[in-house]
């Protein structure tokens, strides 16, 4: 028994030398490498000559004997290209490299068989493979790729769509006849996917196409995606920036109303925003009552309300049109009752050399703060300068003015409930608008408004007054009379409109002598004397169907003797 195992232990170490022995070839040829070296990779463009270089490592006890040069096209069968033995001259058998194919150097040798191929075209890509026959391992062998180049034509387009709920191109990109094929990607924030193409080109080239597909929709409109091509033959990508182009009707948003609009209140906006692709070619402003309120000014896209009354309580719509459809938003204006936060006389009348005092107050407004006020005057021809500042934390200010030096605040110290002022010594030139204007948190400016007249000379007329403010429509009744002063001959009586932009119109004239007169005006056939036949004394009139545009400066104006022109002045408000 021992013997026998003694004997398998015999043969299993020997057998365990034999694939040492067989272990130590393998090991010493790997150490030794690939005995035929080539370049892995060769790269041309068409019509140019390439080189394809072959060599052979010398090995002790291997004698090479022959060499192929062999083209094994990517899709297609081998086929012998070039074939050198030292007894024999070259050899270059048909092939579609014939008459393009040399050895090099010439005349060729074992040790360094390489090859040139001139005139290179886009189907000679493929795998040569240099193989030697050698004594006594066989044949020994070494591959070359060599790849065509053909720098490819980019380009990117937008393709304009309209808005859907199915998948659409949006974005096309294309390489055109580019070896090897590009690469193509999408850089977006739109949520879309690429769907990529390739198709063969000319002359063994290929050509790739890439979409961009997505749901457009309207906020897509205008986004920016770039296509990026990526080739070999380029030193960097190649990058097309573009712009989603989305169709779609206008989307409308009207903005500007406060839910804050009361009797009384001036210059309120409402602008309609709008989007839309193509671009919008109409904007059309109307109301659900069909009929725009007086006072509203349109223009493109904003409308304007000159003084909110109650036939601004309304519905707005705005709607906007291109050729893709229409678009539309409406406000529905809520009026609520007049709110005086700033409390003043509206107007005053005063003479020449005087002191007059104009008075302000601020109401006890919920939640509304006052933090300073200017007062800011007003000259006919529209001219604003600030003439006197107070904040609680500094002392009053009277910049440059035509009246600085002649102003003040009363009383002193001065206070935001109360910051009325007095104007000394007055001047016909101090005519005009004065403003008294708060700066208020978190409500931003509010203001009240008086406006002086000064009447020169003596004998003023007197002006009683206008009666109860009017709703439009109503009748109005303006009350002059010229009080008794001796030595004075009233000749002629005009009644004169005076807007706010500073327009004087003659609207009834009485003579004593040749009866009364109604000169072309707006207000014709709605203004008559009261009573008729009117009298030098109390040349009253009377204006019908009063309307919100008939606001302004009234002037009862007589021609005296010997004193000229004595006049009194009715401002005339509506409570729409």
């Amino acid at each position: 028994m021992a013997r026998h195992h003694a004997r398998n232990w015999h043969d299993c170490t020997k057998m365990i030398g034999l694939l040492c022995l067989v272990a130590s070839i393998l090991t010493e040829h790997g150490k030794k490498g690939q005995r035929v070296e080539v370049e892995p990779e060769v790269s041309s463009y068409p019509g140019q000559t390439v080189n394809l270089r072959c060599a052979f490592i010398e090995a002790t006890g291997i004698q090479p004997t022959m060499v192929t040069w062999i083209y094994e096209p990517k899709d297609g069968e081998r086929i012998n290209i070039a074939v050198f033995h030292p007894n024999f001259d070259p050899n270059y058998p048909d092939s579609p490299v014939k008459g393009r194919v040399s050895f090099t150097p010439s005349p060729p040798n074992l040790a360094s068989p390489s090859i040139q191929i001139s005139d290179v075209r886009m189907t000679d890509e493929g795998k040569y493979i240099c193989e030697y026959a050698t004594y006594p391992i066989g044949n020994e062998q070494g591959i070359t790729y060599l790849v065509m180049l053909a720098k490819p034509q980019n380009s990117a387009s937008i393709v304009t769509v309209e808005t859907g709920t199915k998948p659409v191109t949006v974005a096309r990109c294309e390489s055109v006849d580019g070896r090897p094929a590009a690469q193509i990607s999408w850089v977006t924030t739109a949520n879309g996917n690429a769907s990529t193409v390739s198709k063969p080109g000319t002359d063994n080239t290929v050509t790739v196409t890439s979409e961009y597909r997505m749901v457009p929709t309207a906020a897509d409109n205008g986004k920016d995606i770039s296509c990026v091509v990526s080739h070999r033959t380029q030193v960097k990508p190649e990058s097309f920036p573009l712009k989603l182009a989305v169709q779609y009707a206008p989307q409308v948003t009207i903005v500007g109303y406060d839910n804050n609009w009361y009797v009384g209140r001036t210059d309120v906006v409402l602008t309609c925003q709008f989007t839309g692709n193509p671009v919008p070619t109409s904007i059309l402003w109307k109301t659900m009552s069909g009929e725009m309120p007086d006072t509203v000014q349109v223009k493109d896209n904003k409308l304007k309300v000159l003084k909110v009354d109650e036939a601004v309580n309304t519905t707005f719509v705005c709607e906007v049109r291109n050729r893709k459809g229409v678009g539309r938003d409406q406000v529905t204006a809520i009026v609520r009752a007049a709110v005086q936060i700033v409390e003043v006389e509206p107007d005053v009348v005063s003479y020449p050399g005087q002191t007059v005092n104009l008075r302000c107050a601020f109401t006890n407004a919920t939640g509304i703060r006052p933090t300073q006020v200017t007062w800011i005057y007003e000259s006919e021809d529209g001219e604003r300068i600030n003439i006197a500042v107070f904040h609680p934390s500094f002392d009053p200010y009277y910049p440059t003015s035509p009246v600085k030096g002649r102003i003040s605040f009363s009383p002193v110290p001065t206070n935001l409930a109360s910051p009325s002022i007095q104007i000394r010594d007055l001047r016909m030139t101090d005519e005009g608008k004065y403003i008294c204007k708060y700066a208020t948190y978190p409500s931003g400016n509010e203001q009240g408004i008086t406006y002086l007249d000064i009447v020169d000379g003596t004998g003023q007329p007197v002006v009683l007054g206008s009666g109860e403010v009017p709703y439009p429509g109503q009748t109005v009744n303006l009350y002059c009379s010229f009080t008794e002063n001796t030595g004075i001959q009233l000749t002629q009586v005009t009644w004169i409109y005076k807007s706010n932009a500073g327009e004087r119109i003659k609207i009834a004239v009485f003579h004593p002598s040749f009866g009364h007169h109604y000169p072309d005006s707006f207000l014709k056939d709605r203004v008559s004397f009261s009573p008729s036949p009117p009298n030098m004394t109390s040349p009253s009139i009377q204006i019908s169907d009063i309307r919100v545009t008939d606001e302004g400066k009234y002037i009862c104006e007589f021609a005296t003797y010997p004193f000229g022109n004595k006049q009194g002045v009715i401002y005339v408000e509506t409570r729409g």
